[in-house]
């Protein structure tokens, strides 16, 4: 297929996710980088354009400066997409201005700052018929998308318990703020938005609930807290019901000391469970009560995943894939679906509105549960 040409508005010099979405895209293959605002200060867009390689002449001072250059340029040299990798307050009005000028739009999770600058991005993209992907990274991940088929098939029977962490221990330290543009902006509710551990990774791991299971998070009882001095949430916990009956347990810290990126998840059903954890990502263990453990193995040449799934690994068996590979599968699944073809599984390929707008539902939930003392929130009476 022909790559999809797109524009990025943030990501610059001193950023980290910037860096992941383009090096995701290069390695997805169906995408070429031709302009950026990379900075909200001129100078330092223009720095990071030459530095990563974008000509001077489609770097530009500002993402406004950019959608109307860009929408003026000849059809077949224009960027197709935009891709927003900014902090979380300034994710809807590049995303609503960028569906209004004609783009398509992938931006990184959570969808906004707040459940109403989130709707207001989903009813640009309705309003306007625009594409719009969100990068919920672990959705991406081959086994990822294998436990999600055994749930759908019904091997492991209806579900019971889900059991979700995600525990970080970047943030354990008050001085980790000091000199840290990552930190700086996360504990910061002007620009993280209303939570902060629960928005940033809570978030993922509540959407690996629902995408593994099927289901959706419908109501929840959680307790957040911050250390000393700071002035949003860096850990928490919760309980949680899901529509089909089942219960759950969900952690979201970043103050856990020794653990690094620790993602983990078990699913139990009626009749097996299965466990998958980030860190070992190519591993995906399932139990059952009268039958010896199984441990499935990611890799290109493991016959016994489905096509599908061997598709979108790039290695054999042995050879490790992680996290710049399942964000890769995103991107690669969202140039296909504008370019029109689809795919093998009949699965979109990356998390849509509607997953969005649940995650941002599932953090006001958490937010107005911790501060009425841990009480339940039905979700379905967030507005």
């Amino acid at each position: 297929m022909k790559a999809v040409r797109y524009g990025m508005i943030g990501g610059g010099q001193g950023a980290f996710i910037g860096g992941v979405h383009r090096t995701a895209a290069a390695i997805a293959g169906n995408w070429q980088l031709v302009a950026g605002a990379f900075s909200s200060t001129p100078e330092k867009s223009r720095a990071s354009g030459a530095q990563i390689g974008v000509a001077a002449d489609r770097t530009y001072g500002s993402w406004v400066e950019m959608l109307e250059r860009e929408k003026a340029l000849p059809d077949d040299q224009r960027i197709e997409v935009v891709a927003i990798v900014t902090p979380n307050h300034m994710h809807a009005p590049p995303a609503i201005a960028a569906l209004e000028a004609g783009f398509d739009v992938i931006i990184d999770k959570p969808l906004a700052d707040t459940l109403a600058n989130a709707q207001a991005i989903a009813d640009a993209a309705a309003r306007t018929g625009r594409k719009i992907a969100v990068t919920h990274t672990y959705t991406g991940y081959p086994l990822v998308k294998q436990a999600r088929a055994m749930v759908a098939s019904g091997e492991l029977g209806a579900i019971r318990r889900v059991m979700v962490k995600y525990t970080q221990d970047w943030l354990s330290r008050p001085d980790d703020l000091i000199g840290n543009k990552q930190a700086e902006w996360r504990v910061d509710p002007a620009r993280s938005g209303e939570a902060g551990a629960f928005g940033d990774i809570g978030t993922h791991a509540a959407n690996l609930v629902e995408f593994i299971t099927g289901e959706r998070i419908t109501a929840i009882c959680a307790e957040l807290a911050m250390l000393p001095g700071r002035r949003i949430d860096d850990d928490g916990a919760a309980l949680f019901r899901l529509s089909g009956g089942g219960r759950g347990t969900l952690t979201a810290s970043q103050i856990c000391v020794g653990d690094a990126n620790d993602l983990a998840i078990s699913v139990y059903g009626e009749q097996a469970s299965l466990h998958w954890r980030q860190e070992q990502p190519n591993s995906l263990t399932v139990g059952r009560r009268d039958q010896p453990t199984q441990t499935w193995h990611a890799g290109a040449n493991r016959a016994y995943l489905p096509a599908a799934l061997q598709a979108i690994q790039r290695t054999p068996g042995g050879h490790p894939e992680g996290y710049l590979e399942a964000f890769a599968n995103i991107y690669a699944a969202f140039g296909r679906s504008i370019r029109g073809i689809a795919s093998e599984d009949g699965e979109p390929g990356f998390a849509t509105m509607a997953d969005a707008i649940a995650g941002m539902t599932f953090i006001r939930a958490s937010l107005d549960s911790s501060s009425k003392g841990a009480v339940w929130v039905d979700l379905s009476t967030i507005i």
